[in-house]
C-alpha cells in the first residue's frame, strides 16, 4: 500500500452520512470501526501485522455538579424527571459538558438551565472516575462550588421536577445520603471548602507549548507567594 511505502503504518477513513454506501466496502478492505459523531463514521486500518498503535476512540463522558450556598446556609437542589436511582432525590444540579466547553463554565451554565440562578465559580473541589458506565465508557464528575449572584428560581420543566433552596442539614438528612458514603462526603468537602476548611483548585489560563492552545490549568495555589 501506498502510505506504507510513505512510512506511515496507519490509514484514518472519514465517511460522510451522505457516503454511507462506501462503509460495508470499507469494511471488506479491512477497515474497522474507530468513532462515529453526528455527520460521520470514522474507520481505521493498521497496515502492519501487528498490534495497532493507533489511539483508541473516545472512551470518557464529562459530567459536572454545581454546589451553590446562599448566605442562609441553604443549598440550591434539584428534583430530576428520570425514571432512576436519584428518583425523587433532592439533589445538586448535574449535566454533562457540551463539546469544547471548560468544565467551570458546563457547571455554571448546567445551574443557570436547571434553576434559573447565575452564579460564579470559585473552585473545583473534587472529582470522581468511574468505569463502564453508559455506553461502556469511563465517567468523569468535577464537582465545582459557585457563588450565587441571583436567587429567584426558573425550573426547566423539560428535565427538572423542582428546585429551591434547602437546608444544608435536611439535604443530608435524605435516607440516601445516609447510604451513599460518596454522596455525603461530596457534600463534607464542599462545605469545608465552604467554611474555609478545605482549599479546591481555581482554573487558571495558561499556554502550552506543546499545542499552543490556551486552555485551564485547575491547581491549588494556596501556598503563592
Amino acid at each position: 500500500m501506498l502510505p506504507m511505502k510513505q512510512g506511515k503504518k496507519g490509514v484514518w477513513l472519514k465517511i460522510l452520512l451522505d457516503q454511507a454506501d462506501l462503509v460495508p466496502i470499507a469494511i471488506q478492505e479491512g477497515f474497522n470501526y474507530h468513532h462515529a459523531e453526528s455527520g460521520y463514521v470514522m474507520l481505521t486500518y493498521w497496515i502492519p501485522n501487528e498490534p495497532s498503535m493507533l489511539p483508541a476512540s473516545p472512551s470518557h463522558q464529562i459530567g459536572v455538579g454545581g454546589f451553590v450556598l446562599n448566605d442562609k446556609r441553604e443549598v440550591l437542589v434539584v428534583k430530576e424527571k428520570c425514571p432512576c436511582s436519584c428518583s425523587g432525590l433532592w439533589k445538586l444540579p448535574t449535566g454533562y459538558i457540551n463539546k469544547s466547553e471548560d468544565v467551570f463554565t458546563g457547571a455554571i451554565r448546567e445551574v443557570k438551565e436547571e434553576t434559573g440562578v447565575d452564579t460564579i465559580f470559585l473552585e473545583l473541589v473534587a472529582f470522581r472516575h468511574a468505569h463502564l458506565v453508559a455506553f461502556e465508557n469511563s465517567d468523569l464528575l468535577f464537582v465545582c462550588m459557585l457563588k450565587p449572584l441571583s436567587f429567584e428560581i426558573t425550573i426547566d420543566e423539560k428535565e427538572i421536577q423542582a428546585a429551591k433552596w434547602m437546608p444544608i442539614d435536611e439535604l443530608i438528612g435524605q435516607p440516601f445520603y445516609q447510604e451513599d458514603h460518596m454522596s455525603k462526603k461530596v457534600i463534607d468537602i464542599c462545605m469545608s471548602a465552604y467554611e474555609d476548611r478545605y482549599s479546591g483548585f481555581i482554573a487558571n489560563q495558561l499556554t502550552s507549548k506543546i499545542d499552543g492552545k490556551l486552555s485551564y490549568l485547575y491547581y491549588n495555589d494556596s501556598n503563592k507567594n
